[in-house]
């Protein structure tokens, strides 16, 4: 444990000393400008090392650095043409884009190909090799620097350097230890891209609740906040793994599976989807999506029609907005009322594993974002994800938390254990937890998750009330 005092100065020192090259002062990225090019967080970070390493804000000398970099590799969507044009005349064409490969399977034809959509390129050659070495291309897809050529054939990508955090999980449980909780607390914060000085211990709380999805496989939230809270601002700036879907239309086929090509949808590609602001969503066919979600919620298996079916650990996530009373509390009762019609149906609800209280916490403002050190997104996001495979931790909830009762309902258990487990992992990763600690910081939060879900369910629907209204619990040891 740390005895240095817990400063923003001495936060940085410690973090930089600890975790080195996979630390980068968060305030870098702001000043870059790199985020007006549409370039997540996770990506630019990455570019900003690479390019101009040091500590706070960046200098005009290396702005104007990035700024030639980001025109060289960055193209906007109007110089789509632009570069077709130059590859039409012989040019070898280097740009920082997502790359995602198809397998085309005719019976006259068996390739894969690239889809480069920022570039507005599809049937991409791609090498082989390529494929082989980087098997997400397959999955979400990958960012990276390609080198496009135009060949007899088409469109070739010659090469691939990919933006790729290596993860040593041991290592970072090790990289726990020397860190006190509040420090650790606080570097998960800064991390996130919040300044984890201007907010409260309870707001804390709540905001590394939004990591949770990444942590547990299957662990769906919903969040309800009002605007400007930066429910949205995490998922979109972490992990490519990570899907964020804001607007448009919503239908089975993105979701689960296009039965007429046989394409998985994001729910089976992705490790979290997150749909934003989902009274503005236009979902087709509701009724289809919402049985096709409550069989995924609860069993984590995707069909539909019966064409296809797969299993898969996706953590779903809903934002939405609503409105709050003079005193900053939620005007409607009960909470689900906002939401589209379809996604009021208890059945969904009950699967559901916690609502985050949004509207307990602030909104953001100037002082609410990163001003020090954090870990490098890339890094930091795999590092979350990497720690869905460490049960360890799930059996140490699982034999330690003991919900207790007349009449006990099996999800609520199922649910405030994986919650509880979620919230060990990220703020102990290393193992190490007392039992004043786990039932502070781990316990006590997924009850009050859970017992929002449940509060909905007891008030909409009498089936329910034959349980026990409070959700309490036990700690064994």
């Amino acid at each position: 444990m740390s005895t240095t005092p817990l400063t923003p100065e001495a936060l940085d020192q410690r973090i930089k000393e600890i975790f080195g090259m996979l630390a980068i002062d968060k305030r870098r990225l702001p000043s870059s400008q790199l985020n007006r090019r549409n370039v997540p967080a996770y990506v630019a970070e990455w570019v900003l090392d690479d390019l101009v390493q040091g500590d706070g804000p960046i200098e005009d000398k290396n702005r104007e650095i990035i700024q030639s970099w980001a025109n060289r590799y960055l193209p906007l969507p109007s110089d789509t043409k632009v570069i077709k044009n130059r590859l039409y005349n012989g040019e070898e064409v280097k740009v920082l884009t997502p790359v995602e490969v198809e397998i085309v399977l005719k019976k006259s034809i068996k390739e894969r190909v690239a889809v480069l959509k920022l570039l507005g390129l599809e049937d991409v050659h791609i090498k082989d090799e390529i494929v082989n070495n980087y098997p997400d291309l397959l999955r979400q897809g990958m960012w990276g620097v390609v080198t496009l050529s135009a060949t007899q054939k088409g469109v070739a990508i010659t090469s691939f350097k990919p933006m790729q955090a290596a993860v040593n999980l041991e290592l970072f449980k090790e990289k726990r230890a020397p860190f006190s909780l509040d420090e650790w607390r606080a570097l998960l914060l800064s991390s996130m891209g919040y300044n984890p000085w201007d907010f409260t211990e309870r707001e804390k709380t709540y905001l590394i609740c939004r990591l949770l999805p990444l942590v547990e496989k299957n662990l769906h939230l919903i969040e309800l906040a009002p605007k400007g809270t930066g429910k949205s601002y995490l998922y979109e700036n972490i992990s490519p793994r990570v899907r964020l879907v804001s607007g448009g239309n919503v239908s089975p086929a993105v979701l689960f599976v296009n039965n007429a090509t046989g394409q998985w949808g994001l729910l089976a590609r992705f490790a979290v989807v997150v749909l934003d602001e989902v009274q503005t969503l236009k979902f087709e066919k509701p009724e289809e999506i919402v049985g096709g979600l409550k069989g995924f919620l609860a069993n984590g298996r995707l069909t539909r029609g019966g064409l296809y079916e797969t299993s898969s650990p996706c953590s779903l996530v809903l934002l939405a907005n609503i409105q709050l009373d003079q005193d900053q509390n939620p005007i409607q009762s009960p909470l689900v009322k906002e939401l589209p019609i379809f996604l009021q149906e208890t059945a969904f609800l009950d699967r559901l594993r916690g609502i985050l209280p949004g509207w307990k916490v602030k909104k953001l403002g100037g002082k609410s974002f990163a001003r020090g050190m954090g870990l490098k997104s890339d890094f930091f996001g795999d590092a979350l994800l990497a720690l869905r495979e460490d049960v360890t931790v799930n059996q140490y909830v699982a034999q330690t938390l003991l919900l207790k009762g007349k009449k006990l309902y099996k999800r609520n258990e199922d649910a405030v254990r994986l919650l509880a487990s979620g919230l060990m992992k990220l703020q102990f990763p290393h193992g190490k937890v007392d039992l004043i600690e786990f039932e502070t910081y781990c316990v006590k939060p997924a009850i009050e998750l859970r017992q929002l879900v449940w509060n909905q369910l007891y008030q909409l629907d009498a089936e329910y009330r034959q349980y026990d209204e409070e959700i309490r619990y036990e700690l064994a040891g």
